[in-house]
């Protein structure tokens, strides 16, 4: 019999205990047959009678088995199903461990009868109000939170349960360093993600502090990015994001000086007089969610679906713009394949994902060309001068939304250790970019960012065309650009009729068949153009007076190509085959060799939109990288697995483990991996969409694999 067929069906899992505790109870359980098939029994360890095994009870035993053989505290002082009573009304809660001296007062109360954290912590909370319990525990056997109970209105976040040998005290103010942080880390041990924190801080205390969630949040994970940082460095260090038995204002004095010191490291995110605005007991109940929280991890899955959650909708949603998923960017990065001495940028940048990911592969081959090995490459670690040169050198951003570009500066700051080039423009409205540069507030921030992309203008004077190898982009999708005076710069914002003539000007040239798009661009009134019916016509061009963002976004990011430079951009699926879409398909077939399209599952951007994307991959005709051709392959694929399911929630891989029991795969830091099949993950998933392109370009030709060995 397995424990695993009795939660079977329910939001109970036992991931959170060791298979000898699993193993252990299964042992004890025993089997009786009842008029609606078999049930299962077992003795209690604390009731020493036999109890029916419900999904609950089954998280219940096991928990027991952790408080009595990893924490020490003996059966004598605990109690189940222990009455709680308010007013009038009496509850039951369901392991009471109590005080060692004042053996009836209880000391922790563990709540498991509520699966989802919302209901259970309410329910933990009303417990502990109504008995004076200092501490608290919920879960369901997959997450699991410890809390302190500092006064009725505060229940402050616990890094772990102390032992029956230890006090409360001890477990507050025991001194961590980085390597107990990697150890303990709670999103690895408590099965949470940055943005159930968040979501927890808010209830707790944000909601009704009167603050700017979103700064306050930022002023936080900025500060301890940086604490992180430092401890990473001098591994000795203690950290200093944490509250150590400090009282409430010696912490916020504590946590403004490290938030000083962090502004002064990465300048230009914030203003050099901003302060922490939460109050001391604000602050208190947010640094005990955050300090077990390691932020520099393998990827930026831990800060970027928190920042998604906190820059307000108004700012990304209504624009249509959403923060691109990294495994989505990871395959983007693989098939375009980037190298040390090539130079990208990302023109609708969100957070920074397509520029960072860009960096980590560079970082890895830059490691592996010095026969470095290294764990994760978002390393606390001293990095060699290539690695941070490149990030300053060659790695460009732009976006239009002030907060975002906060947010991808940060995480930019940290790679290049100090410096960045992500930029405050709007990428369509080139031409008010020099105005943009007067002014004096930007140009502190942005002036070394923007002498370096200045360098990278094909002409002297204009802002219009670029020489970068590499584009990459999630643009906007919903909106239109209205104004007469950008629309006027884009091509694609004209519109092609055909004028019939009734007599051949003199000296016309006489073309066959209707004209593409890029044709009737070129045409400057000497071609004229006989139809199947034997009519000629004239090509009339005219400017339309709205165009949707994607469209011109198509169009900048070919003009910040040099020739030969390749572009990976997402779109709206219509774009590959709605009919009054061809014109920008011929655009794009005239500029461009088409590499690839891979179509996205209609999930991948829930919940914010539903709609089906794809992306699109090209390379910019040049003589030598890309010499063109009328007829060439190009690489179809669609992404099978949905990654996320219906409400938005994502899908994670599981694997086999030696008992043969369905589990979660999890990568080298621990954390669950995403089930899809764009790219193979670390080894430890199947080849997928990124991998067969990469045969596909080297059997191809392709300039950017033309020097990679073909795959087996």
């Amino acid at each position: 019999m397995k424990l695993t067929d009795i939660i079977k069906g329910t939001e109970y899992e036992l991931s959170l205990f060791s298979e000898e505790q699993i193993s252990e109870l299964e042992r004890r359980v025993t089997e009786r047959m009842s008029k609606k098939g078999v049930d299962y029994y077992l003795t209690c360890l604390v009731r020493k009678k036999e109890i029916k095994l419900t999904p609950e009870e089954v998280v219940r035993q096991l928990y027991l088995l952790v408080l009595t053989q990893d924490l020490g505290y003996p059966v004598s002082r605990m109690e189940l199903e222990y009455e709680v009573t308010f007013g009038r009304e009496k509850k039951r809660a369901d392991i009471v461990v109590f005080d060692k001296q004042q053996t009836t007062s209880p000391y922790i109360i563990v709540e498991l009868k509520k699966p989802k954290l919302k209901d259970g912590k309410e329910q933990l909370k009303s417990y502990c109000n109504a008995t004076g319990a200092p501490i608290g525990v919920w879960s369901n056997g997959r997450q699991i939170s410890y809390y302190h109970r500092k006064d009725p209105n505060y229940f402050e976040d616990l890094s772990m349960l102390p032992r029956a040998d230890q006090k409360l005290s001890d477990i507050i103010s025991e001194r961590w360093k980085i390597s107990d942080l990697i150890k303990k880390d709670k999103l690895v041990n408590e099965r949470k993600s940055l943005k159930d924190l968040i979501l927890e801080m808010e209830d707790e205390v944000l909601a009704g502090a009167g603050v700017d969630v979103f700064e306050e949040v930022f002023k936080l994970i900025f500060t301890k990015l940086y604490d992180e940082m430092e401890s990473g460095r001098k591994p000795d260090r203690n950290l200093e994001f944490r509250n150590y038995g400090d009282t409430e204002t010696e912490l916020k004095e504590k946590l403004q000086t490290l938030f000083d010191q962090a502004k002064e490291k990465w300048q230009g995110v914030f203003t050099e007089d901003a302060k922490i605005l939460l109050t001391p007991s604000h602050l208190s109940v947010c640094v005990a969610s955050l300090q077990d929280v390691k932020l520099f991890n393998s990827n930026l899955d831990v800060v970027d679906e928190a920042f998604e959650y906190l820059i307000n909708k108004s700012s990304k949603g209504e624009k249509g713009q959403y923060f691109t998923p990294r495994y989505v960017i990871d395959m983007c990065v693989k098939m375009l394949n980037p190298k040390a001495d090539e130079k990208m940028i990302d023109t609708a940048a969100g957070s920074c994902g397509f520029p960072v990911h860009t960096i980590f592969h560079v970082w890895q081959k830059i490691l592996e060309a010095k026969g470095l090995k290294r764990s994760h490459l978002f390393t606390l670690e001293e990095k060699p001068a290539e690695c941070s040169d490149y990030v300053q050198n060659n790695v460009f951003a732009i976006d239009f939304d002030e907060k975002a570009v906060r947010v991808a500066r940060t995480l930019n700051l940290i790679a290049g250790d100090g410096q960045t080039n992500v930029m405050h423009l709007n990428t369509l409205d080139y031409e008010r970019w020099d105005e943009t540069v007067k002014d004096e507030n930007w140009s502190d921030t942005y002036s070394e960012g923007w002498k370096k992309l200045k360098k990278m203008r094909a002409e002297k004077n204009s802002n219009r065309d670029f020489t970068f190898d590499i584009v990459m982009a999630n643009p906007p999708f919903a909106g239109d650009v209205k104004e007469s005076r950008i629309l006027a710069k884009y091509d694609l914002s004209r519109s092609v009729s055909l004028e019939k003539l009734k007599n051949v000007p003199s000296g016309a040239t006489i073309t066959q068949g209707e004209p593409t798009f890029p044709e009737a661009l070129a045409n400057s009134g000497e071609t004229v153009y006989q139809m199947a019916d034997g009519t000629f016509r004239k090509t009339k061009l005219k400017q339309a007076s709205n165009m949707s963002r994607d469209v011109l976004f198509v169009e900048r990011n070919i003009d910040f190509l040099k020739s030969g430079g390749r572009m990976a951009i997402v779109l709206p699926q219509g774009r590959f085959n709605n009919s009054s879409d061809k014109v920008l398909r011929e655009y794009i077939a005239d500029r461009c060799r088409i590499l690839a399209v891979i179509g996205l599952h209609g999930n991948v951007f829930k919940p914010h939109t539903g709609t089906k994307t794809s992306v699109l991959f090209v390379q910019k005709w040049d003589d030598v990288l890309c010499p063109k051709v009328e007829d060439y392959n190009i690489f179809f694929a669609t992404m099978q697995e949905p990654s996320k399911d219906n409400s938005g929630n994502k899908i994670y891989q599981n694997t086999i483990d030696e008992e043969g029991n369905n589990v979660p795969l999890l990568d080298t830091h621990g954390h669950l991996i995403v089930k899809h099949d764009l790219f193979n993950h670390d080894g430890l998933t199947k080849d997928g969409i990124a991998e067969a392109f990469a045969e596909f370009a080297k059997k191809e030709g392709l300039s950017f694999f033309a020097d990679a060995p073909l795959m087996k």
